[in-house]
């Protein structure tokens, strides 16, 4: 009975209003068994630690790989727990009211190695913490539920962050790699150690209908982060979090080079949320490249930038084939930025001579209220942006300025954009430099 109704439930959301969907490129499944946590030993009083009841439910499931998987139900109640690793064929559901929720003893959670696209963790060098909920070379993984939580308890690692006392990088919530056939829909996610949701070296994957929150000034805590990862879509998502709302990534500077996998086909659709930095984001980490990304039916607010490209000398790869459409932004410190100096390097062994090709780029049908300024887009002497096309953007700047926009070693074209572009952008479309974005 609970299986039909999660399939009836995410067959509804997908037809709700006759809304266009991509979520589904991966099929929702019912279980051939069910199991419930409570079985394995488990205890909700949000006092007992529950790593081994998680740890011996999911080794039932792997080990008796019964035809058609099996769901691992997590019933309402606190459910304390270190980090743990999921298996192929299974469910992983939170029923209404329950918290899986991670425990704040640092001392204890596992290393692994870190990405061989990064090279070393991405914050301190040598290994890094494993994901609470952990996942590497799966098949056919779902994480649902009745709006149930994963809670990561960041403020122990935001803190050592803030005092500069990490030893390692610090854990992300959920990271799956070398996975494919992925759902993840229907639970809420916070305060996350460090990024919330990380699919690296994936597949076919399909994250909708989530929550996803965190305090404003917490770090790092972006919340979706699609990495070296292939046809993923990401749908009808309300993120409040301390950094980027979705971030598409392909690796860092020489390790991500070397590694050679790109992100394509992304596909952003219905987000909703509000951060101090970007809603929607790709980069910096882009050395493996980045192509055909779709973003449409954005709404920001209280955001510091709406749409942020970027990438620096030393990435190499490319970014191409990007495509952003009716977004709707509220108070927004920058409300466009497209720029080839941000973020640092993994060690001094980048390559500066390695810098990333960004063409097109296409930005239409936008609004802003209460925008400081409008657009920032700095490209690189050595390697300029091209064919980036604007179109139908409007913004409602806090105060005028005397140039709204900011542009360097860039080229493309603009029509109906106000305020006025800068020059380098500043001529109607031709006939074949941006016929896509009219």
């Amino acid at each position: 009975m609970l299986q039909r109704l999660i399939l009836l439930v995410f067959l509804l959301l997908q037809c709700v209003f006759g809304e266009e969907t991509c979520s589904g490129i991966v099929p929702m499944k019912m279980r051939a068994e069910t199991i419930s946590l409570v079985d394995f030993g488990g205890v909700g009083d949000g006092r007992t630690l529950n790593t081994k009841a998680f740890e011996e439910a999911i080794y039932r499931i792997e080990h008796l790989n019964r035809p058609g998987g099996t769901l691992l139900y997590v019933p309402a109640g606190v459910w304390l727990t270190g980090a743990f690793n999921l298996t192929s064929y299974m469910t992983l559901f939170l029923a209404k009211g329950a918290v899986i929720r991670a425990t704040q003893d640092a001392e204890s959670w596992p290393l692994i190695d870190p990405l061989p696209s990064y090279g070393r963790g991405r914050e301190k060098p040598g290994g890094r913490y494993m994901s609470l909920i952990h996942g590497d070379g799966l098949n056919d993984v779902i994480i649902t539920g009745d709006n149930g939580t994963i809670d990561g308890q960041g403020d122990v690692w935001w803190n050592m962050w803030r005092q500069r006392t990490l030893p390692f990088t610090r854990p992300h919530l959920l990271e799956l790699m070398h996975t494919t056939e992925i759902i993840i829909s229907n639970v809420v996610f916070q305060n996350s150690p460090f990024w919330n949701i990380h699919p690296v070296y994936c597949s076919n994957v399909v994250i909708n209908n989530v929550t996803i929150l965190a305090p404003r000034d917490s770090p790092n805590t972006d919340g979706i982060d699609p990495d070296s990862s292939s046809n993923v879509c990401i749908e009808d998502n309300y993120i409040s979090t301390g950094d980027d709302l979705v971030s598409v990534k392909s690796g860092w500077d020489e390790y991500g080079i070397a590694y050679d996998r790109p992100s394509s086909g992304i596909t952003i659709r219905r987000l909703t949320g509000s951060s101090p930095f970007a809603g929607v984001a790709v980069g910096s980490e882009t050395s493996g490249g980045i192509e055909d990304v779709i973003v449409e039916h954005v709404n920001l607010s209280n955001t510091g930038f709406g749409i942020h490209i970027k990438t620096n000398e030393g990435r190499g790869g490319y970014i191409r084939n990007i495509t952003v459409t009716d977004v709707n932004m509220n108070v927004v410190r920058i409300g466009i930025k497209i720029a080839g100096n941000v973020g640092d390097h993994p060690d001094q062994k980048f390559d500066p001579k390695a810098v990333p090709v960004v063409d097109g780029l296409t930005v239409k049908d936008v609004w802003g209220d209460n925008v400081q300024l409008p657009g920032l887009i700095q490209g690189l002497k050595n390697s300029p942006f091209t064919r980036i096309c604007l179109s139908n953007i409007k913004f409602e700047v806090v105060r005028v300025q005397e140039v709204p926009w900011k542009c360097a070693d860039v080229t493309g074209s603009a029509s109906e954009v106000e305020p006025s572009p800068c020059t380098e952008l500043a001529t109607p479309y031709g006939p074949n430099l941006c016929a896509n974005a009219i």
